[in-house]
């Protein structure tokens, strides 16, 4: 069992007004060991458990697929920042259609950073997937959908300035070598496609199915991880969620189906609203493709070999590019 250190211990037990930490459970390592996700039942407080995301840089770096460089930490470091910020500033904006873990506390030094969070488990979403049922499949659709309306037009001050963790700006070592001419050379103008859209909303940044919390049939779902949050075109989201869980003939047979299915369920999350779904329906339906070889750029980049690249990437990254060279 790990034991929490003592500031920590208390930092838990007087936010929860618990008695005590009676067991602590590793969820997970932090990627390239930035610190730890724990799970730890109190004793004596109205919450029987709750999440401790424990951030700890490491004096050395190692990152899995060997890309420790320092702008590799800097983003990473930053990205705990914005999750911080995330978590302070505007998780108080979401309601059930796009639910979220709750705040409990967040305890801050100079070298560390301790987020205490519900545990959604305890909350009604206690299963993780590794494969995605079709009803989980349309809950993450209106979840994303839902995500994008609520957080329409709002300035990402606090956030990352542009969402997810693959954009351009943040990636110029894994651009240096890619092999892909071509898509090297359209790069900058996909990335401008997306950033200087008209309709903006806040993206997730990371909303892969590893993401999200189900509950127990799979109808309702909830979203964790929070790094790379930030404004953006919500087709990053969409794109990057789907090629997460489906199969590639899948992306390609339901692509029309499904980006109708997010649409509807934008538009309904839009009533009573200002916003103009149809009109950003209409702008961001035609990014969509944009928003898939984005991704399929950074992923070409840092991991060439990576099953995620495929035919029907390639396929639709080469008709973005030709779409912009006419």
């Amino acid at each position: 069992m790990y034991i929490p250190p003592k500031n920590i211990a208390h930092f838990i037990t007087q936010q929860t007004n618990a008695n005590a930490i009676t067991n602590t459970d590793l969820i997970q390592s932090l990627w390239s060991g930035y610190g730890q996700l724990l799970r730890c039942h109190l004793e004596g407080s109205d919450y029987s458990s709750v999440i401790l995301k424990h951030i700890a840089p490491p004096a050395t770096q190692n990152h899995p697929r060997g890309w420790a460089t320092d702008i590799s930490h800097q983003r990473k470091l930053k990205s705990y920042q914005v999750e911080s910020a995330w978590y302070q500033d505007w998780s108080s904006k979401h309601h059930d259609s796009c639910r979220i873990p709750k705040l409990l506390g967040i305890n801050q030094s100079s070298l560390e950073t301790s987020l205490l969070l519900e545990d959604l488990n305890t909350a009604g979403y206690p299963e993780r997937l590794n494969t995605v049922s079709e009803q989980s499949l349309i809950a993450c659709i209106t979840w994303l959908a839902n995500f994008h309306a609520t957080m329409m037009y709002h300035s990402p001050e606090t956030l990352w300035e542009i969402g997810t963790y693959w954009h351009l700006a943040t990636r110029p070592d894994e651009l240096e070598v890619l092999d892909d001419h071509e898509l090297k050379k359209a790069a900058a103008k996909i990335d401008q496609a997306l950033n200087n859209c008209k309709h903006q909303t806040i993206v997730h940044g990371d909303a892969k199915l590893a993401n999200f919390c189900f509950s127990e049939d799979g109808s309702k779902v909830a979203a964790v991880d929070f790094q790379y949050v930030g404004g953006g075109c919500g087709m990053k989201d969409l794109a990057y969620f789907l090629g997460s869980c489906l199969s590639e003939k899948e992306c390609e047979q339901r692509e029309n189906e499904l980006l109708d299915l997010y649409f509807n369920e934008f538009a309904s999350a839009c009533k009573n609203t200002q916003i103009d779904s149809a009109k950003v329906e209409k702008e961001w339906r035609k990014l969509y493709h944009f928003a898939w070889a984005d991704f399929h750029r950074f992923l070409k980049g840092w991991s060439p070999g990576h099953w995620k690249i495929n035919s029907y990437s390639e396929r639709v990254t080469k008709s973005v590019i030709n779409q912009l060279n006419s």
